[in-house]
């Protein structure tokens, strides 16, 4: 039986994985990386201390994370991501050479039917060649699922590029 702490780690195993994977293959590109969703901060921290060169900016209702793992303000887009999203496409453009999110909850029919409402949010600020990560299938049109790197569980992660 698998257990809830077993889905857990699989589930960090697998972002650190994908995460890891993604940094190195857009490591060329000089587009910004965005990060959906800071919660404790885990992942923000991960990247920021990882990524050269680019900025990585955080986009979430509010800053409740440890404070290692605070973004400076010039690097954080507070508010809903429906209507934070689209201001960061006029911002932007297509430029995000890494998007990550992790957004979901506990509750996967909630978190299925809020990745089918971001989707098409997140998929034109992907730039050329880069690299979405995401605790959650996402639904795109422009953007191939990539098979998982190594260490990475089936389930627990997705990797799309464009």
């Amino acid at each position: 039986m698998v257990t809830r702490l077993d889905l857990f780690i699989d589930r960090m195993v697998s972002q650190r994985a994908c995460i890891d994977f993604a940094i190195a293959e857009t490591d060329a590109m000089d587009g910004p990386v965005f990060e959906l969703g800071l919660g404790n901060g885990r992942t923000f921290h991960h990247m920021r201390e990882r990524i050269t060169g680019r900025d990585v900016y955080v986009f979430d209702r509010s800053v409740e994370a440890h404070p290692d793992s605070i973004p400076a303000d010039h690097l954080t887009v507070l508010g809903d991501v429906q209507e934070t999203l689209p201001q960061a496409l006029d911002r932007f453009g297509a430029t995000a050479s890494l998007i990550h999110a992790d957004l979901g909850g506990h509750n996967l029919e909630k978190n299925d039917a809020f990745a089918r409402l971001i989707s098409p949010l997140v998929e034109p600020l992907l730039a050329p060649g880069g690299i979405m990560v995401s605790s959650d299938r996402m639904y795109f049109d422009a953007l191939d699922e990539m098979p998982l790197p190594a260490g990475a569980v089936k389930g627990r992660c997705f990797v799309y590029r464009r």
